[in-house]
This record gives structure tokens, sequence and C-alpha cells, in this order.
């Protein structure tokens, strides 16, 4: 997918369903609450979003330096901003990865060690909120019950959760089989005619260097970069508390009660989901699962303005940034093929 077309794709589905939210809630007493809304709690709310970023800078600083890397912090906000971007423009979210193996290569980190880098950071998050999950269904089981779109959504993602952590644990635990079916994958992409036979062997070597280069960076987290590694982890601990924050600060600006153990966990639960929604940057199932999941911590008259005012924080805001950077940065035609080729084109720059 282009990224015209996904930055398309993105706006049609967050701005048709955010419209159909609010058409279906807002009323007259939505206007009223949003009239009187407290500006100093909406501006604790941009604060807030600073926050996140220097704690996710942060985050990633420290991931990279117990590899044994450096990258300024500077830098680091400005992959996080990408991060958010390629995420928002690809299904699965998963361009961001490639944003950040990219210009982590351009700043001299080999691509093994750039993927396990950035894998690391996307896997603490997905343990803290694996960690929160249980506890929200736990605590709050009527965050599902009765919805059963969510349900059928949560369902799906605990599987593709399962079988990824299947995958991580086997690529740490028995490397020589990611290999093969490394190898297994280029031989049909040569049979199918994605790649040229002259460059398999090219390619099986370079996987299979970049498989080592991952697997023994990874122990490297866990060994002499263990110190570190732990205050990445710190840092990703404060980055999702002041995240989580923003919330329960836009529902009090608008003069309403909310406890803030239940929003925490209403969006460890909701985020969860999100992370793996198959379309671009999880866009339109965030603007109408944040009104259903909202609702129950709101009136049904405000949860849709504070659904698509929180996506517009803590999402719309880093993937604006993200969006300045990629285009003068790379420009719209670089972008694309880092998108469409992925590490293909970092390979292309060794030689």
């Amino acid at each position: 997918m282009s990224v015209r077309r996904g930055l398309a794709a993105f706006l049609a589905l967050s701005l048709g369903v955010s419209t159909i939210v609010l058409v279906s809630s807002f009323d007259r007493s939505t206007i009223d609450m949003i009239a009187h809304a407290h500006k100093t709690r909406l501006a604790c709310a941009l604060l807030l979003v600073l926050l996140v970023w220097a704690f996710d800078a942060l985050k990633l600083y420290f991931v990279v330096k117990s590899a044994g890397e450096r990258i300024s912090g500077r830098l680091a906000i400005l992959l996080n901003w990408l991060r958010y971007f390629g995420c928002a423009i690809t299904p699965m979210q998963s361009g961001g990865g490639p944003f950040q193996v990219f210009f982590l290569f351009k700043s001299g980190i080999p691509i093994g060690k750039g993927v396990a880098i950035t894998l690391t950071s996307t896997l603490m998050t997905l343990f803290q909120l694996g960690f929160f999950v249980p506890l929200a269904l736990l605590l709050q089981p009527e965050l599902l019950q009765g919805r059963k779109l969510l349900q059928g959504v949560f369902s799906y993602v605990l599987v593709f959760v399962l079988v990824s952590w299947t995958v991580v644990v086997i690529s740490l635990l028995r490397p020589r089989l990611i290999k093969k079916w490394a190898g297994g994958i280029t031989l049909l992409l040569k049979r199918w005619g994605f790649l040229k036979p002259v460059k398999v062997l090219r390619v099986v070597r370079r996987v299979n260097r970049e498989i080592d280069n991952y697997n023994r960076n990874f122990r490297v987290f866990f060994s002499s970069g263990m110190p570190l590694f732990a205050l990445g982890f710190l840092f990703s601990c404060l980055q999702m508390v002041a995240m989580f924050s923003i919330l329960p600060c836009l529902i009090w600006s608008l003069g309403m009660n909310v406890s803030f153990v239940e929003a925490f966990l209403a969006q460890a639960l909701f985020l969860f989901i999100l992370y793996f929604v198959p379309t671009p940057g999880a866009s339109g199932v965030a603007e109408g699962g944040g009104a259903a999941i909202f609702s129950l911590l709101v009136p049904w008259n405000i949860a849709g303005v504070v659904a698509i005012t929180w996506r517009f924080f803590t999402e719309y805001l880093s993937i604006a940034m993200g969006g300045i950077v990629a285009v003068r940065l790379l420009g719209w035609g670089v972008t694309d093929d880092l998108l469409v080729q992925g590490e293909e084109g970092a390979e292309e720059d060794t030689q």
C-alpha cells in the first residue's frame, strides 16, 4: 500500500466513523458541556501529550543504549513520530517498524540490531497491556458484556498475540528453526516470481546474518545491558501512565467525575485490541469502539466527543508530526519505497 492510499484510507475511515459517532450521540446538552469545558484542564491534557513524547523518547533512547548503541534524544523523538505515522497508514499498524529500522540503520545501527530494538520496544508495551488486560476483565467485566463485535475482536487479538509471542520465543530459543522457515519463504518468493534466482543465495545469507544479530542483541538486553534495559522499561511504564491520564483529564475538563483506575483499565483493554485491528492505524474501530467503551465511563451524549478528542490527543497529533517528518526527511517517493520494500531498501544502501 502506498503512503497516499494508506493515508487516504486512514482519513476516510477516521472521519467517516467519527461523523457517524457524533451524529448518533450529539444533543443540546453536549453543546452546553463543550461550551463550559475547563480550558485549564484541556491544557493539562496537551501537557500530558508532551510528557508522553518525552517518556517515549527516553524509553527508546535507553533500549538503544542497552544494545550498545547510541542515538540522540532528538532522533528518538523523530523515530517515535515516524512510528506513529507508519502505523497509521498501514494495515495491522505494521509500517512503524520499517521506518524505525531504516533510520536506525542510517544512524549506523545494523538491521538485525535495529529489528531487535524496535521489536523489544513494541513487546514492552504489549507486555504491560497484557498485564493490565486480565485485571480489566476481572475488575470490570462489563467492558465486553453485550458487545459482540468487541468480544470477537478481542478473541482474534488474543489468538494473534499468543501466536506472535510463540514465534518470538522460538526465535530466541531455536534460531536455526527460524532460519529454515525464512529459507522456505525465500524459495517460495522465488517460485512465485517475486525474487530473482540469482539473488536467492545472497538473500538467504543476509537473512541468516540478521537473525544471528537479532538473537545476539536480544541476549545483550538481558545480560550486560540489563540496567539500561530496566530504565527503558521504567520510562515505558511512565509513558503509559501519562498517556492513560489523558482520558480522565478530558472527562474532568467537562465537569464530570470518573475513576482514574476505571479509565486506566478501560484504555488498557481497548489499546490491546487496537494494536491488532487490520485497518490502517486501527482507524474506524478506534473511533467507534472508543465511543462504545467510554460510554461506560460517561453518558452516551458525550462519549463520542470524548472518544474522538482522546484519539486526537493520543494519536492524531503524533501522526501529524510523523507525517511532517516523513515528508521532509524522505519525500513521498522514498516513503512509498520504504513501506513497500521494508528492509530491502536498507540492504541496497549497503551495496
